[in-house]
């Protein structure tokens, strides 16, 4: 339910701006006459914070001056505290020049004219050394809208010593990946005596798009059209329809857990887990004893495509930037080869430059060569909607009623016709 009011209250605040206009934003200027350039993100882990004063302060060093960087970080402890800032903000028209915002809410952003075209932003021979999923992601109407340093993946991890007293082996090259009839099989196989065959739930809200979203392309559909104006006829299309009975079934005849223990594959409790990227440091660092694996994302049965989540944060820039040349300024220097390289390496994730793969050589070392594999040549991002908040929120419950019993093609229905709901209201053209 809060998801949902999180979802309508932005609606309403960018319709407001829309219809409102709103006054001038304030000039940014210290008392040294230095441009200021401000940006919000939210705050990280200590690792992540550290790098965020280093860079700020070799930027500052380098352009005293002239241009002052300034970075608050807005805690996301209930996970919607940031989105609250950022709406007030919106409403106010006081937003930072800089503003990070998760993958799939740039095109929110951008179809209400809150953030600004980046195209110019770098030459064409440096955009060409960004992984195309992020480019994607941050494209809106043929247009770049954000600028990302890390990507994402989600593969099936695996619990080898379970597999090896089961006698299953795993997939080695992407074009073996299970089917979902083969993983389907696998989760049976490996569920009793207190463990389960797999995880397929990272969390009961945006992770459940991120995921699970993919069964969807995987069987020849999405969740939306190709411009983002409709779920109609995509999100409950036959096709849509049989990806949740499927994902159903693994929930339905006991092979995953609607309500899993924390860390449920980390503690022995679940064979196989659909994980994101980032897991792979969290098990060598805190999982030392548990033997484990990682392989594909499971395909759709037939002629199913080979698919894989992408996505992360990205900085954008936004209406009430000030100085728009220290603007970009900045975001050359976060953006540079050097600091996604060191960024990516301080937040264990892969990096968004191709070229920084050849200094995090560990990408090229099975387990993470299996990300970085994915991310080049099978990697989707979410849809890009401006109505993907209304969409995310209505899917995640759509999935849970069906997990709890509801029929698949009714709870769809509804969620399609939600997100439509919400497009044709704020965002078609007469």
């Amino acid at each position: 339910m809060r998801k949902r009011m999180v979802a309508v209250l932005l609606a309403a605040a960018l319709a407001s701006v829309v219809s409102t206009g709103c006054g001038k934003a304030k000039e940014r200027v210290n008392e040294e006459g230095e441009s200021v350039v401000t940006i919000w993100s939210p705050s990280d882990e200590p690792a992540i914070e550290e790098w965020w004063v280093e860079k700020i302060g070799e930027f500052n060093q380098a352009h005293e001056g002239e241009i002052e960087l300034r970075r608050e970080a807005i805690v996301r402890a209930d996970s919607y505290a940031y989105e609250d800032k950022v709406n007030a903000a919106i409403t106010s028209n006081d937003l930072p020049d800089i503003l990070y915002v998760d993958g799939p809410n740039v095109s929110i952003y951008a179809a209400n004219e809150v953030t600004l075209p980046l195209d110019s932003l770098f030459s064409e021979e440096e955009w060409g050394d960004f992984f195309e999923p992020s480019k994607q992601q941050n494209t809106y109407n043929g247009k770049i809208y954000a600028v990302g340093a890390t990507e994402s993946s989600v593969a099936l991890y695996y619990n080898k010593d379970m597999l090896d007293q089961a006698g299953i082996s795993v997939p080695e090259k992407k074009e073996d990946a299970w089917t979902w009839s083969e993983y389907y099989d696998v989760a049976k196989k490996l569920t009793g005596n207190g463990v389960v065959g797999t995880n397929i739930i990272m969390d009961k809200g945006e992770g459940l798009s991120y995921v699970l979203g993919q069964f969807w392309i995987s069987n020849g559909t999405d969740f939306v059209n190709e411009d983002g104006s409709s779920a109609d006829g995509y999100l409950n299309s036959k096709e849509g329809v049989e990806a949740a009975q499927f994902l159903n079934s693994l929930i339905q005849d006991g092979y995953a857990n609607i309500d899993p223990i924390q860390k449920e594959f980390h503690n022995g409790r679940a064979a196989t887990m659909l994980g994101g990227s980032w897991e792979v440091a969290t098990l060598e660092k805190d999982y030392p004893d548990l033997n484990w694996g990682v392989t594909y994302f499971p395909v759709a049965d037939g002629d199913g495509v080979l698919t894989s989540p992408t996505g992360d944060w990205a900085a954008s820039v936004t209406k009430n930037a000030q100085d728009m040349a220290a603007v970009e300024e900045v975001m050359r220097f976060l953006f540079s080869k050097e600091n996604v390289t060191t960024y990516a390496q301080a937040i264990s994730k892969p990096p968004t430059r191709i070229s920084s793969y050849g200094v995090l050589t560990e990408y090229n070392e099975y387990p993470r060569s299996i990300f970085k594999e994915q991310l080049m040549e099978t990697g989707h991002p979410r849809p890009r909607t401006p109505s993907y908040s209304v969409l995310t929120a209505e899917f995640s419950e759509a999935m849970l009623n069906i997990f709890t019993g509801v029929d698949p093609q009714e709870a769809l229905d509804a969620a399609a016709a939600a997100m439509d709901k919400d497009y044709a209201k704020y965002y078609a053209k007469d």
